[in-house]
């Protein structure tokens, strides 16, 4: 069992506030954010919907290689974005959409079984299954180098 943790130090009100995210690694030490990098093109900070999906892409992606290794085919390379969307609803906001895009290049993996484990990585990561609230998560799944059969 792998129990992580990451910490938040704000000051100030809302808007003028300005936050600190660490996490226990160090990857993110006391990395700056607030209001302008969340909801304006401030790009000196990072925002939680960005921290979100690089996350959710990590796992998806470890998860797809490790399905790709238990089917029998290696994974060569293995890029994934995921783009969140935050909108507004009612007096706050919610995150209605995540978008996965995969390109991977999976020597002797035909493409209708690369979309199938892609499909099944997607449902099984457990950052899907942990924003299963989300209302719409996609996945675009290109396989790069596809063998012709």
């Amino acid at each position: 069992m792998a129990e992580k943790s990451a910490s938040v130090h704000w000051e100030g009100p809302g808007k003028q506030g300005q936050g600190q995210i660490s996490t226990e690694t160090g990857a993110l030490k006391r990395y700056p954010y607030g209001f302008a990098s969340r909801f304006e093109d401030d790009r000196r900070g990072t925002n939680p919907e960005e921290i979100l999906g690089a996350a959710h892409a990590a796992c998806f992606t470890m998860a797809f290689s490790f399905a790709c290794d238990k089917a029998g085919f290696a994974t060569a390379t293995v890029d994934t974005q995921a783009q969140v969307r935050l909108t507004k609803q009612g007096e706050g906001f919610v995150i209605d959409r995540i978008a996965l895009t995969l390109k991977a290049s999976v020597p002797g993996l035909d493409e209708a079984r690369f979309q199938q484990i892609a499909l099944a990585a997607k449902q099984d990561c457990p950052l899907s299954k942990a924003l299963a609230s989300v209302p719409e998560v996609t996945l675009q799944a290109n396989l790069l180098n596809a063998e012709r059969l």
